[in-house]
């Protein structure tokens, strides 16, 4: 009988939390912070790893420079793989996946500081160029691991956007996109088989800017008006829970993947929203709250940004999610801990 996959939400979290479905234990209550490189004014990577608290990261690609820094500073690693080597890891098997693995990931990092692999960066299921090679390339990758005697250390997982749900609220009503099922099934298929996490990018801060009317500031913030429901954090992780259920794979473990600070750059909020939102982001992995569906299994997060991203093309508010200030001193930009 297959194991029942972890959910994972990767909170950009990700307003944004991300979170990763972890058998990890006690590791859960400890917060990973998202570390994105698309900036002209970032500390050097030694200097990132080097800060108090962080004991997990996300990277969005195997960066060489970041991978070794991070590494020898002890902070376990979630390593995404980008879209543009998607369709090599599909079509050259096991072994054309190993030989991307040694060379782009452990050669720069040791197995033992790599937790998961995020595979792929797709928005859209219907992209008809990566979409196709998603799970062949998150298989072969899963059957190099195997061969080094590496996938019970690693596992092989795909951060999800939000938008793969048919529809959001109430939880209960929670469904996949049927546009996105013939890539979501054999992918849920496989977290299931292989006992790897469900990650999910949600985007709390973005709901409220897209849609005001209907995602209200205190219910994107966990307040007044929103604690019945937890905040429109919470819809998504059960939803993913009840969704997976639908779609025949209820066992997958849930992982957040990432948590905004957008709250800043925004008319609309504050430093105080994104003190408020994180902090009971926070507050829920540290006591290791799960979903009404899974209580007792934990959900992982990473807080998105690390550092604020001045190359991030977009609206003015997508160069705005960093925790920290860029002054290599690890000063905050709002007060919150990592735990």
């Amino acid at each position: 009988m297959a194991k029942r996959p972890a959910l994972c939400l990767l909170c950009h979290v990700l307003l944004a939390v991300a979170a990763v479905a972890a058998a990890a234990g006690d590791d859960c209550g400890k917060i990973g912070i998202c570390h994105g490189r698309v900036g002209g004014n970032l500390p050097p990577p030694q200097a990132a790893a080097a800060l108090n608290g962080v004991t997990k990261a996300r990277l969005f690609l195997p960066d060489p420079a970041v991978l070794p820094a991070f590494a020898a500073a002890g902070i376990d690693l979630v390593v995404g793989v980008p879209n543009e080597n998607l369709t090599f890891l599909a079509s050259s098997g096991p072994d054309g996946a190993a030989r991307w693995l040694r060379s782009a990931v452990l050669a720069h990092a040791p197995a033992e500081r790599v937790r998961y692999l995020a595979v792929g960066a797709l928005q859209d299921y219907n992209n008809q160029f990566y979409a196709p090679s998603l799970v062949p390339a998150t298989r072969n990758l899963h059957a190099a691991l195997a061969a080094m005697g590496l996938d019970g250390r690693i596992k092989v997982s795909s951060a999800h956007a939000s938008s793969v749900l048919a529809a959001s609220y109430p939880p209960s009503a929670g469904a996949f996109d049927a546009a996105s099922l013939p890539v979501l099934r054999p992918m849920l298929r496989f977290l299931a088989d292989t006992g790897a996490p469900f990650m999910v990018n949600t985007y709390p801060f973005i709901s409220h800017v897209n849609d005001p009317a209907n995602v209200q500031l205190a219910y994107a913030l966990f307040g007044a008006g929103a604690r019945r429901r937890a905040g429109v954090h919470e819809p998504v992780r059960r939803h993913g829970g009840r969704a997976g259920g639908r779609a025949g794979e209820g066992g997958v473990r849930q992982r957040a993947g990432r948590g905004d600070r957008d709250w800043v750059a925004h008319c609309r909020a504050s430093g105080r929203d994104a003190a408020a939102y994180n902090a009971e982001i926070v507050g829920k992995a540290a006591r290791g709250v799960g979903t009404p569906r899974r209580p007792s299994v934990p959900v992982e997060v990473f807080l998105f940004d690390m550092y604020d991203d001045d190359g991030k093309p977009g609206a003015e508010f997508e160069r705005h999610f960093g925790i920290l200030r860029a002054d290599g001193n690890g000063s905050k930009a709002y007060d919150i801990n990592f735990a």
